[in-house]
Parts: C-alpha cells; sequence; structure tokens
C-alpha cells in the first residue's frame, strides 16, 4: 500500500479502534503526535510502534519538536531552548552558537528517534523581525544570513542523530503580525523584497531539506492565493526557482488561516492541486472524516519517493543515547543556558 496524501492526527495516547481503521485507509500517508499523546517513553515507545506496525511502507509519525514554546514532549526528554536564544548566542559567540545549534538538532532527533519518531516539523526558517506573534522566539534571527547559517548547522545535527528536516514556514511568516492560527496574515511586500528577506533561508536550504511546509499567508503582490494553495509560489517558485526536490507538507489546514479555500475537503484539494505532497489535517475529527470521504488523489510516483525519503534512519537506542558523550555534554551544556521562555499557547488546538 503506498503512502497517501493527508496526515492525520489522534484523539489519546492509544490507537483507538477507529483510528486504525482510519490509519488503514489508503489516503492516509502519515501521524502528527500532540502533546496529549504524551504520557511517558513507554508509552510513546508502544504508539509508535503499534503506528508503524499497521502498513507497509510504515506511515510516517511526525511531531512539532522544535524547542523553546513548540516542545510537544517534555517529561522524560530534554527541555530545548528556544531557536531565539541560540541566535541571542550567536550575537555574542558565532562559533559557539553554531555547535549549539548543531548539538541542539542533534538532541532533539536523537530523543525522538529513540522512540521511533520519524522527523519533526524543524527548523523554523522564518526571521525574527519582531512582528509576528506566531514566529517570534521561535525564529532563530532578523538577520537571514545568521538565520541560515544556524539552521544549516540544526540540520547537520539532525542527520547524524538519522532524522530529516523540514524548514517552515515557506516564502516567510515573520513580516506579518496575525497568527495564522487564528486569522489569515496578510503580507503586501513585493516579491523582489521577499527575496531579499524572508526568502534567502529558503533558498540556501533548499538543497538540504527533505521536507518545507509553506505558511498560510497571503501575499497579494504575488499571488491570490495564500502560498500553501498557490502554484505560483509551490511550483514555479518552490520547485522551480529554488530547485526544491522534496516533500511538500501543507500546514493544518483546520487552521483559521486556511479558511480562505473552502471547506476541509475544497482545501485538502486546492493544497495538492497548488503542489502538496502530503496534507495535514488536525484537530476536527469530522473534518477529517470529510476528507477521507471525498477526496480522490491518484498515486504519483514521484510523490511516493519523496514522502519515503521522510522516513527515518536507524538511530541510537535510548540506553545507549543516554551513555553517549555528546548527549551527557549537550545535556550539560544545555543546562547552563537561560532558556527558560514562556510557553507559547498553541496547545493542541495548532500545529506550526
Amino acid at each position: 500500500m503506498a503512502l497517501g496524501p493527508l496526515m492525520i492526527d489522534l484523539r489519546a495516547t492509544e490507537l483507538a479502534p477507529q483510528e486504525r481503521e482510519m490509519l488503514l485507509h489508503p489516503l492516509v500517508g502519515g501521524v502528527v503526535l500532540f502533546t496529549r499523546n504524551y504520557q511517558d517513553l513507554a508509552q510513546l515507545d508502544a504508539l509508535v510502534a503499534a503506528i508503524h506496525a499497521l502498513r507497509m511502507p510504515r506511515l510516517l509519525v511526525a511531531v512539532d519538536h522544535e524547542g523553546g514554546p513548540v516542545q510537544r514532549f517534555r517529561h522524560d526528554f530534554t527541555a530545548l531552548p528556544a531557536a531565539s536564544v541560540i541566535g541571542e548566542h550567536y550575537d555574542a559567540d558565532p562559533q559557539a552558537a553554531l555547535r549549539l545549534a548543531e548539538d541542539c538538532g542533534w538532541l532533539m532527533a536523537a530523543e525522538l528517534r529513540a522512540a521511533g519518531v520519524d522527523f519533526s516539523f524543524a527548523p523554523v526558517l522564518d526571521l525574527r523581525t519582531g512582528v509576528s506573534r506566531a514566529v517570534n522566539e521561535r525564529a532563530f534571527h532578523h538577520d537571514p544570513d545568521v538565520t541560515t547559517r544556524l539552521a544549516r548547522a540544526g540540520v547537520r545535527g539532525m542527520h547524524d542523530a538519522g532524522m530529516v528536516a523540514v524548514g517552515k514556514h515557506f516564502p516567510g511568516h515573520g513580516s506579518v503580525a496575525a497568527d495564522s492560527h487564528h486569522e489569515l496574515p496578510v503580507d503586501r511586500r513585493t516579491l523582489a523584497d521577499i527575496r531579499l528577506q524572508d526568502l534567502v533561508p529558503f533558498s540556501r536550504l533548499a538543497g538540504v531539506l527533505a521536507g518545507i511546509m509553506p505558511a498560510h499567508v497571503l501575499y497579494p503582490a504575488v499571488a491570490p492565493q495564500p502560498a500553501g494553495f498557490s502554484r505560483l509560489w509551490l511550483h514555479d517558485i518552490l520547485r522551480g526557482e529554488l530547485g526544491f526536490q522534496g516533500a511538500i507538507f501543507s500546514d493544518d489546514i483546520s487552521m483559521a488561516g486556511a479558511a480562505i479555500a473552502g471547506d476541509p475537503l475544497d482545501r485538502a484539494r486546492a493544497a495538492l492541486a497548488a503542489g502538496c505532497d502530503m496534507v495535514l489535517v488536525c484537530n476536527h475529527p469530522q473534518a477529517a472524516a470529510a476528507v477521507l470521504d471525498g477526496l480522490v488523489a491518484v498515486p504519483e510516483p514521484a510523490r511516493q519517493a519523496r514522502l519515503a525519503r521522510m522516513h527515518g534512519r536507524p538511530g541510537l537506542a535510548r540506553a545507549h543515547l543516554h551513555a553517549e558523550h555528546r548527549w551527557r555534554s549537550t545535556v550539560a551544556a544545555l543546562a547552563t543556558l537561560d532558556a527558560a521562555a514562556p510557553e507559547l499557547d498553541l496547545g493542541d488546538e495548532n500545529l506550526s
């Protein structure tokens, strides 16, 4: 059975019978986990193993585990700093910050891979302009060059741990105040202006990212649809101009910023038509059911190849991980950081 183009979520810490049936639907290709799906390490191991055992190829299992305000699993996982903390360290000591970014990427990925999770939707490539309520401390830096360097280091660490990376939110969510979880942000800049700033990290990292997630942001000077529903943004610019060959994941189409595309089924169709390989439908079981009932998607070999590359590679088992020098040294280094930032209330009702 091929990996379908939908990624859905679960209600609790174990698979319900109805959820097992949904995950066997040929349109489903993955599962995204939230805080409500985590109790402890043994439970997480069992849940991920149960998901992976359902079919071949294995369903993708993903999570938002950036660090700082967005880290779904906390108890028994290392508390990771917000990206902005690493960016602030860069201003004082660039080389130390680059090492920290790489080690944090490795640590995040290693702990998730030890639980069987395939990938995290990270890193955030948005710029920290001080404008966006949704991004803010989740972004490394206001300078696109610094953001690129730190993100590249983080991706290198993730790869070392057996995990590919997904950059977000293309072509940049950092320059609009509105939060796409609650409304549709509108960025009125020209494409030339966006190319000079927000688009820089995506352009420079397009060759090392296995996945990219577009923003539910409207750029009316460029296209009449938000980026995640725009063929111009995804096909012409991301794939054509930037040469991106990885998988494109929609942001959660249940978010308010996606409402412009119609009902959930219309949104899923629009995202796939624009060029998304996988569409996320989260926190609204009725919406997921409606999409599964109404969507018709023809299997595409290129899409299958892109999604297959998202599976995690073998990593360190947890018992060996905690004995690893890099794990111990990174945890010790993080203990010295002032990473106590207030949690951003994205909760389980929003994704990225």
